[in-house]
């Protein structure tokens, strides 16, 4: 009987145990599953977009920062990750295999550079300047980058007139009104002195020479060699002075000698540089965008002045539409008043807006905690044309957030500085994304490839017009398909090495000289050269 008592004794207590462990079981399940919840909701939690701009408190405030160079080894996951939104695009988790392998491997990644390096010395036969036969005035026209392009082409010009090159004037009559001389945006004696084996310049002309008849010309656009030694550098024989009444586009971007190119890249990369304060400023910026990692410069082409030239009006109001009309009517050298904005856009000829910004950064595969630079003046109708961009990316930086008010104050009424501030913090970003091909969108490609071919993409613009119609219609939505056009469009539009692309085939007379693709858009073949190979029978080495 004992037995038997103790027998059952154990069945009970093998029973009591069992089930304990089924209990511990469960609860450890439970436990691990929300655990994982957690975690899920980690990621996808939504936040509301009144919430969104919430994220930029996060950001350091000025006095965080210090002069001195900021430490790249905090990354912006660490600092603060703010979660995906539930308005994000279909990135990452949700394309294809193929377009998520893409996005992965590729979407930082900077083009293949193909062994190129600056070769931008003057040959064997480039001699000192010669003799100088007269002075040549330039007064320059446009915004800064126009302005820089056109300073750089009067450089080779006054090489090839044997000119002495007076400081260039800037251009004060624009839309911009800026009061800026040239020593406030560039660094005058750098660029007198960089050039003094190129061309002989001066600050100002001799006191003897300010009241001489001078002539005023129009030089001809895209002009080359010919032009310059024979019709300009004929008026010596009855001028001392020449004025030169613009300077945009006036020399050929191609089939000009070898050292007068390199002269034009000597010119611009090296020697024209900006003042030092807008330099430290620039250089400043950049280092605090990338102290929190990696990030893109948007160059965002939505200002007043840049929609009523092209009377690009999409999603903008009747009255918006007006108003821009009303500028371009009453601004008498912007040539075309009567302008479609359908066909405009249809043609790629706008700038993209910050909306249909947003969808191609989603639609090539960008997450929401990406970090952007906004490289723009002030944006037309402000919050009310950023809230979707701003939906989707709300760590959207410029130069305002960055920097405080007394740091900004010397540059404020400079419209030419400011951008002059944009274009360094650009040139210097992991990513630059234009929304639109204008001038500063071509200056900062072309340095961005002379620096090493940085990762540029340039968006299709009718491309990607036909898809976000598609889109407005309702016979396409966001996720793999858009995902996957966007990104195939786009794979040999990221600055990779080509060569300088020619004029449009058909094209006559002045409009064959304006569809080739500009010299400091892309200064290949002409400054930048392959390392050449030379092979052993085992191995080969690079010289």
């Amino acid at each position: 009987m004992k037995e038997k008592k103790v027998v059952q004794n154990m069945h009970k207590k093998k029973k009591s145990w069992r089930k304990k462990l089924a209990i511990l079981r469960k609860l450890i399940t439970c436990a691990i599953g929300v655990i994982a919840f957690v975690a899920l909701l980690s990621v996808h939690v939504h936040v509301p977009s009144t919430d969104i701009t919430k994220f930029h408190d996060k950001l350091p405030k000025h006095h965080e920062f210090s002069y001195q160079k900021l430490s790249r080894e905090r990354s912006l996951t660490e600092e603060f990750s703010p979660p995906h939104l539930s308005k994000a695009p279909v990135t990452a988790s949700k394309l294809d295999g193929a377009s998520w392998n893409w996005t992965l491997e590729n979407l930082w990644k900077p083009p293949p550079k193909k062994d190129y390096v600056h070769c931008v010395a003057p040959s064997s036969l480039y001699t000192s300047p010669p003799e100088s036969r007269g002075y040549l005035l330039v007064h320059t026209n446009g915004g800064l980058n126009q302005m820089r392009a056109g300073i750089c082409d009067m450089v080779a010009v006054a090489r090839i007139i044997n000119a002495t090159l007076v400081i260039p004037e800037l251009d004060k009559r624009s839309l911009w009104k800026d009061s800026s001389k040239f020593s406030d945006v560039f660094d005058e004696d750098h660029f007198i002195n960089s050039l003094a084996n190129d061309v002989r310049i001066v600050k100002k002309l001799p006191k003897e020479l300010v009241s001489a008849t001078r002539v005023v010309k129009h030089f001809r656009s895209w002009s080359g060699i010919d032009y310059y030694e024979k019709e300009i550098a004929s008026m010596w024989d009855e001028y001392q002075v020449i004025r030169a009444a613009k300077s945009d586009s006036r020399l050929a971007n191609n089939n000009l000698p070898p050292d007068v190119q390199k002269l034009r890249c000597r010119a611009c990369y090296q020697a024209l540089r900006f003042a030092p304060p807008i330099e430290a400023m620039g250089k400043l910026l950049a280092d605090r965008m990338r102290s929190y990692g990696p990030y893109i410069a948007l160059h965002l082409r939505y200002e007043k002045d840049m929609l009523a030239f092209s009377g690009c009006t999409h999603d903008l109001s009747p009255e918006e539409a007006e108003e821009l009309r009303a500028i371009r009517e009453g601004i008498p050298w912007w040539k075309v008043k009567d302008i479609d904005s359908v066909q405009q856009r249809s043609k790629g000829y706008c700038p993209l807006t910050p909306k249909e910004v947003g969808l191609f950064l989603s639609a090539l595969g960008f997450t929401s905690n990406t970090l952007i630079y906004i490289a723009a003046g002030e944006i037309y109708g402000g919050d009310s044309h950023m809230s979707d961009l701003l939906s989707r990316y709300p760590l959207l930086l410029n130069k305002e957030k960055l920097a405080s008010e007394e740091e900004l104050e010397p540059f404020r009424k400079h419209a030419s500085q400011l951008a002059a501030i944009d274009y360094i913090v650009s040139v210097e970003s992991e990513i630059f994304i234009p929304s639109y091909s204008g001038n500063m969108a071509r200056a900062v490609e072309g340095h961005r490839r002379f620096l090493g071919h940085r990762k540029t993409i340039s968006p299709d613009r009718k491309a990607l017009v036909r898809l976000f119609n598609k889109i407005e219609l309702g016979t396409m939505k966001e996720g793999p398909k858009l995902s996957n056009r966007v990104i195939d469009i786009h794979r040999g539009r990221q600055g990779s090495p080509r060569k300088r692309k020619g004029p449009v085939s058909g094209t006559k007379g002045m409009d064959r000289f304006r569809s080739e693709e500009a010299f400091y858009v892309n200064p290949l073949p002409d400054c930048l050269c392959q390392k050449k190979l030379s092979y052993t029978k085992d191995s080969h080495a690079i010289v």
